[in-house]
């Protein structure tokens, strides 16, 4: 084995600088320094910068190969669970326990030049491979031990190091480094007309609708709560349409948490399509882009006076002309894209702002928040809403519109870049991936595509209400997660979810919880949970056993809308719910 170190000894300082506490892991995560440093293990020196724009070195979160020795046969989940009892064993109050690596690039001075391989192959050069300038530096394996704030010491950090490195030792492990950093898991919840029909690629208006059309990643809120989130997958039972979020989307947290069913005999529990602050966002956002517009047009204008005096003029008449008629058809464009806006806005703005006319249904169904029995160990946290049909008239289906954020290109680059299977992920021609198919927990641990490196990864994304559309890496191997409440603790086992290598923002943030996370393929992966604060990794929770709960409580459930026009033919006037009059 290569490189290989009969258990690394832990030596030096219990305690890491301030700067290194702060800046080591710069990168990861959201808000550029990432999470506090405690201690580590890891021989890689920390050179502290001379300010902090000074500092070069961002760090990024990978995946563990899939060949590693704890990914042989259940070997992580015995040693997660020892490490777990380790911890807790020293009254270290313990926040998640994750499997990771983390990569950097050592950039190469202004002097220096890359060494080319003259002799290598056309086809010897890996598809898709960034250009990067420097090495790219790949730690250990790292068991990365997550923390409550100002909870730990380096010193209890130290000694804690060395019971983890004796239980490696015992099993013949080598190679694994372990650090510890400040972490806390988070909820990732944010604070009368149709919804409207969804808008194929290249309509004006494509990426300010999503807010307020039937695909998944819809933002909601409670009618009387704070908090906001994201809807998930629809389903059927019958003529009636539901849809899956989490529970702490739409319940407060220092509420009770006990069974919620819906009882004929007491108030509805409503749900809105955008919270107050998601439709002032939204407002605000409208207005940003028909700024922008009217900015573009007047240039537009000014560029096409000037090119009609230059053939007024003869100069360059030939090139003038051409540039002339582009530039004429460009503010046509922009001028109807300006009107589409406008009318959106008015529309938005006289028929959504009430919180009444937001209502797209009621909470039908909420198990309490826990873990669900061995061997499963997984959160529960689901929700069911029951849809009013009327507002959805236009859907089609359970479909995520893969959004205007990336470039079909860049969201091609970005699933694709894998060395076996270089055709996983294919952009549908209208923008909308249709989800197919449930993942179950042995094909997440043994993804069958291989990264640029050889790993075998799976690439997954979601579209959410905070985040848009992001692309993931999901590691096979699943972290403990330690959730405190007034009451006590919840353990369980989550989904970890990696931001993308070549991505430049985190793969969710709060008000993304209640997003569905789906394959390449457009298989159903997982439900999104939560997640570290800085968004370093996201959890979620198997969308196999999410389903399995549903199914149980609602009989006949289906997630597919095999003939909509049917399904739909029932649907009542928009102001006729129940013939329940809406009070504000």
């Amino acid at each position: 084995m290569r490189g290989r170190k009969e258990g690394r000894k832990i030596l030096g300082s219990t305690r890491v600088s301030k700067l290194e506490a702060h800046f080591y892991y710069a990168g990861v995560g959201s808000g550029g320094r990432g999470p506090k440093l405690i201690y580590r293990t890891s021989d890689d020196k920390f050179e502290e910068p001379s300010s902090p724009k000074a500092y070069r070195r961002l760090m990024r979160v990978i995946a563990v190969q899939d060949s590693h020795q704890l990914g042989q046969n259940g070997l992580w989940d015995v040693v997660r669970d020892q490490v777990v009892e380790l911890l807790i064993k020293r009254n270290i109050e313990v926040s998640s326990v994750d499997f990771v690596r983390f990569t950097w690039l050592n950039k190469k001075a202004d002097h220096e030049t890359v060494e080319i391989d003259e002799d290598m192959a056309y086809y010897d050069i890996p598809l898709i491979q960034p250009i990067e300038r420097g090495r790219r530096h790949y730690t250990n394996p790292t068991i990365w031990v997550g923390v409550l704030p100002e909870s730990l010491t380096g010193a209890v950090a130290h000694e804690s190091a060395k019971d983890i490195r004796a239980l490696l030792d015992s099993l013949q492990v080598h190679n694994v480094d372990i650090a510890y950093r400040e972490s806390v898991y988070t909820n990732f919840t944010g604070r009368g007309p149709d919804l409207f029909r969804p808008l194929e690629d290249g309509h004006s208006t494509k990426g300010i609708i999503d807010n307020v059309s039937v695909h998944l990643g819809l933002p909601i809120a409670g009618r009387k709560t704070h908090m906001e989130g994201t809807l998930g997958p629809y389903f059927c039972v019958g003529d009636k349409l539901y849809a899956i979020t989490t529970r702490h989307n739409l319940f407060p947290d220092n509420g009770d948490n006990e069974v919620y069913r819906y009882n004929k005999s007491v108030p509805k529990t409503k749900v809105l399509v955008m919270g107050k602050s998601a439709f002032r966002h939204h407002l605000a956002h409208i207005k940003i882009l028909i700024g922008t517009n009217l900015e573009s047009a007047k240039a537009l204008q000014d560029n096409i006076n000037t090119l009609r005096s230059y053939v007024q003029d003869g100069i360059n008449v030939q090139e003038s002309q051409t540039q002339l008629d582009e530039n004429v058809a460009k503010l046509a464009r922009t001028h109807t894209k300006i009107e589409h806006l406008k009318n959106f806005y008015v529309k938005i703005r006289c028929w959504w702002h009430r919180p009444k006319d937001r209502v797209i249904g009621y909470i039908r169904w909420a198990p309490s928040i826990g873990v669900g029995g061995a061997p499963h160990r997984y959160t529960r946290d689901l929700c069911v809403v029951e849809l009013y049909k009327d507002k959805f008239k236009h859907m089609i289906g359970n479909v995520i519109s893969l959004g205007t954020i990336l470039s079909p290109a860049k969201l091609k680059a970005m699933m694709n870049d894998c060395m076996n299977v270089q055709s996983d992920f294919q952009y549908p021609d209208n923008g909308f991936l249709t989800p197919r198919g449930i993942l179950t927990a042995d094909q997440i641990k043994n993804p069958n595509t291989s990264n640029l490196q050889g790993h075998r990864v799976r690439r997954v994304l979601k579209h959410g209400y905070a985040t848009n559309t992001t692309v993931g890496t999901l590691t096979r191997y699943m972290s403990f997660v330690r959730k405190y409440f007034p009451t006590g603790t919840l353990d369980s086992l989550e989904v970890p979810i990696l931001s993308h290598e070549h991505g430049t923002g985190t793969f969710s943030s709060g008000g993304d919880s209640g997003s569905l996370v789906v394959s390449a393929h457009g298989e159903s992966v997982a439900l999104l949970t939560g997640g570290t604060g800085k968004g370093t990794i996201t959890f979620a929770t198997p969308f196999e056993y999410v389903w399995d709960l549903v199914k149980e409580e609602f009989p006949g459930a289906n997630l597919y809308f095999d003939n909509l026009e049917e399904f739909l033919a029932d649907c009542r006037d928009r102001h006729e719910h129940d013939g329940e009059e809406e009070v504000v």
